[in-house]
């Protein structure tokens, strides 16, 4: 229930909805309470009118219009009501979703590193759907509820004050047996969560690299994955309806045995001539009333343990410490000391998990202008640099600057405006494609995306589409090829305008002609920038300012291209690999993510390191 009062508490803004809600409850409780009165002098009135001994047909007849008033105002306060919870509970809705995407957005990369995105996904979806549809059932009814109850123990207590405690002690029993079955319940109901959330996040995986299943014809066990656990659910429902009725057949026979005793002595009552047959139908119709409530008490505890249950997950999100957004310290000044150009690593360790670190003791830096290309094998913490640099880690020792800055005391959004990125993987939104230029700044006029387009080499396939800049690309860009989306990922970064840039593998999944128009676009790029290259093919870095090499974790050597060619190191043993024709060496090309240079559909491509690419040439 904390969790509950939790979101009330968080949404203090809806307090004139809330208050609308009691307000018609109030009203509506009052015109329901009224109709028993009336029900009852009516019967008083005909039981004297057939008997000879008194009531008038207009008496009737003011009785049944008064029914006719009550009900329809009760109609129309009942739908005022259901108008402010639905309205409350889309502002509801609306606030707890944007708290959430919020929360996420300013969680540091770690977090998202151990959760799949359609599970982060359904967790919201199931969350906000089960607290949202609690209040509102809560918003509608609880009220009325309480306010009934209230009024009916009052006003059997005026007319018998037996009805009134049995009443009195039966709301309080059937309550506690209710509450007994939530801890075995929301268990349960948490273990379900967990399996579908699983199921779920796997389900958007899926979809997301369809193709990918499908060329490796795996969608019968995806199938048989996802079936089975949903059908981990029907098991632990099994064990939670069980308990849950059985609980609930005891809350009724109790519920039932009270209500006997309470027909019975309004019956013998009745008999023994203390209330007259209006009044005997008054109190039938206000314990009918009483009895409402309680059965309905069902409904809504059990809406609040789905409730309770979903919210845990949410909170869990909210609970989570945020990426440390930093500020400057007092005295510092705003503006980098150095030319912004400038980066360095200086003595950096790294791990994702503890104790099993992926850099070691690294160092090395890049001069404003230069171009620094990183070597290594796969897996050897060559896009690890690139993260720390974005600041989407902290290093676990050691220091990463920016133009003479520790990132680590700067504010994260401009380490990442003064850094760009071009990944081997464009990454781009479904939407238009001006929009995904423009998505480093939004504010940027056409003609600014447009040169932007322009000098990435993009402009060229923009104006082949009707819609120019206008067209949808699809989820990802799905409807551009992969040249095509690179160059899109250029001109964004051209657009970016940022004084470092980062080239990760940039050009390592097009074909030829497609790498030289992007390669084109980089050389614009590039242009008085500080870059940092990771790249796949050693044409692309032979032209270079320096090349850093990493050897399990750790910088091996530092040096010109020219330099490294002939130190015997890791660039000396590509070269070595690269000129050699054996299958075995082109594996151990490949280890370092390196291919020969050669595109199987050009036929003037040569394996020379000597050729033009991303460098000075």
């Amino acid at each position: 229930m904390r969790s509950l009062l939790r979101i009330l508490s968080t949404t203090r803004e809806l307090w004139p909805y809330y208050l609308g809600i009691v307000a018609s409850s109030l009203l509506m409780s009052v015109t329901a309470l009224v109709t028993p009165f009336l029900i009852g002098r009516a019967t008083d009135e005909v039981v004297a009118l057939a008997g000879g001994h008194g009531g008038t047909v207009r008496t009737l007849v003011l009785l049944a219009v008064g029914l006719l008033v009550a009900e329809l105002l009760n109609t129309v306060l009942t739908n005022i009501g259901g108008y402010l919870g639905d309205t409350m509970t889309a502002r509801l809705r609306q606030i707890l979703s944007v708290r959430y995407f919020a929360k996420l957005l300013g969680l540091p990369q770690r977090y998202f590193d151990d959760e799949l995105s359609g599970t982060i996904i359904g967790r919201l979806s199931r969350s906000i759907a089960e607290v949202t549809n609690f209040l509102k059932s809560m918003s509608n009814t609880f009220f009325t509820m309480l306010v009934t109850t209230v009024a009916v123990l009052v006003i059997s207590g005026l007319y018998s004050w037996p009805l009134a405690v049995m009443l009195a002690v039966l709301f309080p029993a059937y309550m506690w047996l209710t509450a007994r079955t939530s801890t075995t319940w929301q268990r349960l109901e948490g273990a379900k969560n967990d399996l579908v959330d699983v199921a779920n996040g796997r389900f958007s995986e899926v979809i997301g690299q369809i193709r990918v299943v499908k060329s490796f014809v795996r969608e019968r066990s995806e199938l048989a994955l996802f079936d089975d656990r949903y059908g981990g659910t029907i098991g632990l429902t099994r064990d939670q309806a069980r308990h849950w009725h059985s609980m609930d057949t005891a809350r009724r026979a109790v519920l039932n045995l009270a209500f006997l005793g309470i027909y019975l002595v309004l019956f013998l009552q009745t008999a023994h001539g203390a209330f007259s047959i209006g009044v005997m139908v008054l109190l039938l119709q206000l314990m009918g009333m009483a009895r409402t409530p309680v059965t309905m008490m069902s409904f809504i505890v059990d809406s609040g343990q789905r409730a309770v249950a979903g919210s845990q997950s949410y909170f869990e999100v909210l609970d989570q410490v945020p990426e440390a957004r930093r500020t400057l310290p007092a005295g510092r000044p705003a503006t980098a000391p150095l030319d912004l150009h400038a980066f360095a690593f200086r003595h950096v360790d790294f791990g994702y998990r503890p104790g099993r670190p992926v850099l070691r003791d690294v160092t090395f830096h890049a001069d404003p202008g230069e171009r620094i290309a990183l070597v290594g094998e796969s897996g050897g913490g060559k896009s690890t640099l690139v993260n720390l640099l974005l600041g989407l880690y902290p290093p676990d020792a050691g220091l990463v600057t920016l133009g003479g800055r520790d990132i680590t005391a700067m504010p994260v959004d401009e380490v990442r405006r003064d850094v760009g990125v071009v990944f081997q993987d464009p990454s781009l939104f479904s939407g238009t494609i001006r929009e995904n230029i423009a998505y480093g700044r939004a504010e940027a006029t056409d003609a600014e995306v447009t040169e932007a387009a322009r000098r990435a080499n993009a402009d060229r396939f923009v104006e082949r589409f009707p819609e120019g800049y206008a067209a949808l690309i699809g989820e990802r860009g799905v409807k551009l090829s992969g040249g095509q989306k690179q160059r899109v990922a250029v001109a964004r970064a051209l657009l970016k305008d940022a004084p470092v840039l980062v080239l990760d593998e940039a050009t390592s999944s097009l074909d030829t002609k497609s790498e030289r128009l992007v390669q084109e676009g980089l050389e614009q790029l590039m242009a008085d920038r500080t870059t940092l290259i990771i790249a796949h093919r050693l044409s692309t870095i032979s032209t270079v300012d320096r090349i850093v090499t990493l050897r399990d974790g750790a910088v091996d050597e530092i040096g010109t291209p020219a330099e490294l060619a002939v130190s015997g190191g890791i660039y000396a043993e590509l070269l070595a690999l690269q000129a050699s024709n054996d299958l075995t060496d082109r594996a151990r090309l490949s280890a370092y993510g390196i291919d020969a240079g050669i595109d199987p559909g050009d036929p003037d491509a040569q394996p020379d390191v000597t050729a033009g690419g991303i460098g000075r040439g």
